[in-house]
C-alpha cells in the first residue's frame, strides 16, 4: 500500500474517533454536569520510508482533554439536587474506587443513604452520608452540610485537583482522575434546588459534527481513487507493456 494511501487511512481513523466523540457529546447534552472533551492529533512519522517519502506521514491519537467550564446552574426545586458553585466534584464510592462527578442529581437508597443516578454512594467526609429518619425536612447548607431537620446527617465530600482537564471520562459525567491525587475544598458553595447543565453547546457540536462528516465523505472518495482507479491503471498498463 502506498504512503498515500496510509495518510487517507489515517484520517479516516482520525475522523471516526471524532464522530464518536461529538455524538457522546450530543447524546449527553441534558445530562446534568456532563462535560464535553477534545481530542488532539499529532503526526506520526513512519521511520521505514526513505527520504523520498517523507511526505508519508500519518495522523494519529495526540491524548484529550476534559472541558472544564463550568454550565449554566439551573433551579430545580428538588432538595436532592445540589450544584457546585465554582470548583470542585462530587466524590462518590464504586466498585472501582472513588470517582467524581459534577452531577449532582442524587436520591436515596432503601437505608437513607445519598447515592447517585446510578446507585454509587456519595460520600461526605467521613464516609456514605446516611439521613436520620423523622427529624425533619432534608435540607443541604451552603457549605455542603446535609441536614435531616435540626439533626446533621454529613458534610458532602467536595475535591478539586491540580489538573482537572487531565480527569479521564468514564461513563456519562463520571470521571476517573488518572493518579492525581484529589485535594479536599474546606470551603466549598453549592446550591441546593438545583443543578449544574452541560456544558456542550448544540449548535457548536451540530456544526463540528458537519465538517467531520465531510472531512470523512472526502477521505473515502480519495481513498477510493487512490485504490481504485489510480492503483488499477498502474496494474493495467504495466500489463499492457508486460
Amino acid at each position: 500500500m502506498s504512503g498515500s494511501q496510509y495518510i487517507a487511512l489515517s484520517g479516516l481513523r482520525a475522523r471516526a474517533d471524532d464522530l464518536d466523540r461529538v455524538a457522546a457529546d450530543i447524546a449527553n447534552v441534558a445530562t446534568a454536569g456532563y462535560k464535553g472533551v477534545r481530542d488532539a492529533r499529532a503526526s506520526a512519522q513512519r521511520e521505514l520510508f526513505e527520504a523520498t517519502l517523507e511526505t508519508a506521514i500519518d495522523t494519529t491519537f495526540g491524548g484529550s482533554r476534559l472541558d472544564t467550564r463550568a454550565g449554566a446552574i439551573a433551579g430545580t426545586g428538588r432538595s436532592l439536587d445540589i450544584a457546585i458553585d465554582g470548583a470542585g466534584f462530587f466524590v462518590v464510592q464504586t466498585a472501582g474506587g472513588e470517582r467524581y462527578t459534577r452531577n449532582g442529581h442524587f436520591t436515596l437508597d432503601a437505608e437513607r443513604r445519598l447515592i447517585t443516578e446510578d446507585g454509587s454512594l456519595v460520600l461526605g467526609d467521613g464516609g456514605p452520608i446516611t439521613l436520620s429518619e423523622g427529624d425533619g425536612e432534608f435540607r443541604v447548607e451552603q457549605d455542603g452540610s446535609v441536614w435531616s431537620g435540626t439533626t446533621e446527617s454529613g458534610r458532602l465530600k467536595i475535591v478539586s485537583f491540580e489538573n482537572p482537564g487531565a480527569l479521564l471520562q468514564e461513563h456519562s459525567s463520571r470521571l476517573s482522575a488518572d493518579g492525581q491525587t484529589a485535594m479536599p475544598i474546606t470551603e466549598p458553595t453549592v446550591r441546593a434546588g438545583s443543578l449544574e447543565q452541560s456544558n456542550v453547546s448544540v449548535s457548536d457540536r451540530l456544526a463540528e459534527l458537519t465538517t467531520v462528516a465531510r472531512g470523512f465523505e472526502a477521505l473515502q472518495k480519495a481513498l477510493s481513487v487512490l485504490m481504485n482507479d489510480i492503483d488499477g491503471r498502474a496494474i493495467d498498463s504495466l500489463g499492457r507493456r508486460t
